[in-house]
């Protein structure tokens, strides 16, 4: 695992190449992101080939661009995909024509709320072309002119050279825990020249996945499973291919535009009210943090939309700073990220996920009152006043339907404490650790 001085510097090094669905420089960023990762994550890239059926879907074509621009018919160029991958619209359909200005306008995309930036647009599935520059560029073009329209690209089905995802896990103390499962953490790699959205959502994961590498979760606990790939149908290609996976997952979160300077957004689960929707806003609540929340799909619409959807329906939310107004545009640059506020959205997902990772259901294995004293389980109340007024209510819990969170929740203590407290029960054999249930449908 390579050193890096900043999460910002490596967002640098990935930023401006042409990240879409499948191309070459999508398999660059899965390089760079492999470079960062902990050797113990074990990163793999993974490749599927054009045209595959993958449940409804297809697997796209390896998108190739080989030079695009637009010019006067007299050689002034206008726009040039060699300096910035924003000026053609993703997935552009090859061209190289004369066109009038009639004929070429409704090829052109700008922003009206922001005609100084570029916007980025795509036809991955409703196959066209076109350009996307500024409208003060856009207002200044002559209307009674010709036009060289020049896309050079190709659609390539090579089955070895394919659409590609990107892998690593990182496991628990004393290694997996087949009964315990995985958490999965995701970020998009497919939004070129987007810093916000998607590239800092990629370098939050990767440093999560340091800090799981550095300090582990405690033996039994969920594995980490982090993954980085093109929106939608990167997952979906993923678990068509790994259905396996899908009855070991406990849950999941995505995270993207974490480094704006917007308010915090936390999209709930499908399930609305799942112990994840607990853990997360009690983190939020109990850190301080001024945030927003809603329903599931309705703050920021990702990954999740698969993982907690129709036959997977693992309980899965998101953390973004979305809206911001810079979305979309060559706006969404390094100058809008901020690396305090992107560090503030990992301190949150680390918490979260340590206290649902680790979080497990303590069934008893005693009968009667616990000879507290006698097994160095009693608490000094003048030690810690809380903890020892809670020891009843605590044991009370421990009749295999509630879990720890839920035990710390109800007796109004902190997680960790409670969990330390759990333990000691357990290391003394009187109480036995079930794992969260999986809620993963079948088809």
């Amino acid at each position: 695992m390579k050193p890096y001085s900043s999460l910002k510097s490596i967002l640098a090094e990935f930023l401006h190449l042409n990240r879409t669905l499948a191309s070459d420089d999508m398999d660059k960023t899965y390089d760079i992101i492999g470079s960062y990762m902990p050797d113990s994550a074990n990163y793999v890239t993974e490749n599927y080939a054009p045209l595959t059926q993958v449940w409804t879907w297809k697997v796209p074509e390896r998108y190739i661009v080989h030079e695009a621009y637009l010019e006067t018919e007299d050689g002034e160029r206008i726009v040039d995909f060699k300096n910035n991958p924003l000026h053609i619209i993703s997935y552009s359909l090859p061209i190289d024509k004369v066109l009038t200005w009639e004929e070429l306008a409704p090829h052109l995309r700008y922003s009206e709320k922001r005609p100084n930036a570029i916007p980025w647009e795509f036809k991955y599935y409703e196959r066209s072309w076109g350009f996307c520059l500024s409208k003060n560029v856009f207002d200044q073009l002559p209307r009674d002119k010709k036009y060289h329209a020049v896309i050079r690209s190709e659609f390539s089905t090579n089955p070895e050279n394919g659409m590609k995802v990107s892998v690593g896990v990182v496991h628990p103390e004393g290694g997996a825990s087949s009964e315990a499962g995985e958490f999965i953490l995701q970020s998009h790699t497919c939004h070129p020249a987007q810093a916000n959205d998607d590239g800092s959502g990629v370098v939050c994961e990767m440093e999560l996945a340091r800090r799981f590498a550095e300090k582990p979760l405690p033996a039994g606990s969920m594995s980490i499973r982090f993954w980085f790939g093109p929106e939608t149908i990167g997952t979906v290609a993923y678990l068509a291919n790994h259905e396996d996976l899908i009855p070991n997952l406990r849950g999941g979160m995505f995270i993207d535009c974490a480094g704006s300077q917007s308010q915090i957004a936390f999209q709930r689960t499908r399930q609305d009210t799942h112990l994840l929707d607990r853990i997360t806003k009690q983190v939020l609540t109990k850190q301080g943090k001024d945030f927003r929340e809603g329903e599931f799909a309705m703050v920021a619409p990702n990954d999740e939309r698969i993982i907690n959807g129709a036959g997977v329906n693992v309980p899965s939310i998101s953390l973004s700073r979305f809206p911001y107004p810079e979305y979309h545009t060559s706006d969404d640059n390094l100058d809008i990220i901020h690396e305090d506020l992107l560090l503030e959205i990992v301190d949150i997902a680390d918490e979260i996920i340590r206290i649902y990772a680790s979080n497990y259901i303590p069934k008893r294995t005693f009968r009667g009152p616990v000879f507290l004293s006698g097994y160095g389980l009693w608490v000094d109340w003048r030690e810690n006043w809380d903890l020892n007024r809670a020891i009843e209510k605590i044991m009370m819990k421990f009749e295999g339907e509630h879990t720890v969170f839920d035990i710390a929740e109800q007796v109004g203590l902190d997680y960790w404490v409670v969990r330390e407290y759990v333990e000691k029960f357990r290391a003394k054999g009187f109480v036995n650790a079930l794992p969260i249930p999986s809620e993963a449908d079948e088809v």
